[in-house]
């Protein structure tokens, strides 16, 4: 007899997320350049703690990850007991969604948003809503003008992914704000630290009820490998959240290492500055190719070209000469791939080779 087991209804209308192509058949020399990484890996400090670990393998980690929590809490200025630690922003977006949307509540985000935005809400059976933006920047009235009875939460990168640009806190704060009473803002600060004087939305989070912060190890920190991320919001958020995280979420591994990551000054100050002048250089002979960008405020440029076959042209074209970006026709932008910042070698044949694929199409 063949089984009756189903999903419940919806599970299998979720498109798989794809990560960044990390490898080309047939050559080892590849260089990945399409899921934002540091070109710098992690910090020795990181490195350190990491090899440290090993001695530790058999213990089981904290329940409260107060040690991680208390240094996040000292080198931001935040209120330690408001955040929560998870395997990634990935997964206390995942907690947001199953705490507060479900059947029959609409989950809303930009146009070109992060995928995991729909894929959460959509697990935990409720429908992602798109809003339109503005010249692929969020657009705070075509957001606040989508809103329904239903929305249960906004979400917000800031910067974007994959786009690269940002809106002022001016308007993040407009929109928080103009939300109805319902309805909860997420601040997706993956980006944050690339924007200088920028907090991620962490003052917004201390001001109001209605916004929580979410951040990673992931890009900056070069701790992608490792899956840490952290979410800081009002205290009644964060007592629904904490109820849905699983008691051992983060190993002793991740916790140890994060806590060291962001005490190396010395490795952050090299990865912003780098990353600053890589990314501009790199915006700027793109534009002098013919390739289109906008001000990027994140680890990666989106380069835009005339039209998808002539990204795709090009995306094969990098492949040719080993070098790995990410298509971005998911996110509704065929005719875009957007470039991981990479090193001053990977910028420079990036740009070598683009400067020839465009010669070639005059």
């Amino acid at each position: 007899m063949p089984h009756q087991i189903r999903p419940r209804p919806g599970i299998m209308d979720i498109a798989l997320y794809e990560g960044g192509t990390a490898k080309i058949s047939g050559r080892d020399d590849a260089l990945k350049l399409s899921s934002n990484e540091n070109p710098f890996g992690a910090g020795e400090l990181a490195r350190e703690a990491y090899r440290r670990a090993g001695h530790d393998l058999h213990r089981y980690p904290s329940t409260d990850h107060a040690g991680l929590r208390a240094a996040l809490a000292a080198h931001y200025g935040l209120d330690a007991s408001r955040i929560i630690c998870g395997v990634g922003s990935d997964e206390i977006i995942t907690f947001l969604c199953q705490g507060f949307a479900g059947p029959g509540d609409e989950v809303l985000y930009s146009q070109h948003g992060f995928l995991m935005y729909p894929i959460s809400a959509m697990a935990a059976g409720a429908t992602p809503v798109k809003a339109p933006e503005q010249d692929r920047t969020t657009d705070v009235d075509a957001l606040l003008a989508a809103v329904t009875e239903r929305t249960k939460l906004v979400f917000v990168a800031n910067p974007n992914n994959p786009t690269g640009t940002m809106v002022p806190l001016s308007e993040l704060e407009r929109l928080a704000d103009g939300l109805p009473p319902q309805v909860l803002l997420v601040l997706d600060g993956a980006y944050a630290e690339y924007v200088e004087g920028y907090d991620g939305g962490a003052a917004m989070v201390d001001a109001r009820e209605n916004v929580v912060m979410t951040r990673t190890f992931s890009k900056l920190h070069g701790l992608g490998g490792l899956r840490i991320g952290w979410g800081y919001g009002p205290a009644h958020v964060m007592a629904v959240l904490n109820r849905l995280r699983g008691p051992f979420n983060l190993s002793n591994t991740q916790l140890d290492v994060a806590e060291a990551a962001l005490g190396d000054a010395a490795h952050i100050t090299r990865s912003l500055s780098e990353n600053a002048r890589l990314r501009d250089w790199l915006a700027d002979r793109l534009n002098a190719a013919g390739v289109a960008t906008d001000r990027s405020f994140a680890n990666f440029v989106l380069a835009r070209f005339a039209s998808a076959e002539q990204a795709e042209a090009c995306n094969a074209a990098l492949l040719a000469d080993g070098l790995i970006v990410r298509q971005v026709s998911s996110y509704g932008l065929p005719e875009a791939l957007r470039i991981t910042v990479g090193d001053e070698s990977a910028c420079r044949r990036v740009a070598h080779v683009i400067d020839r694929f465009m010669d070639g199409q005059r």
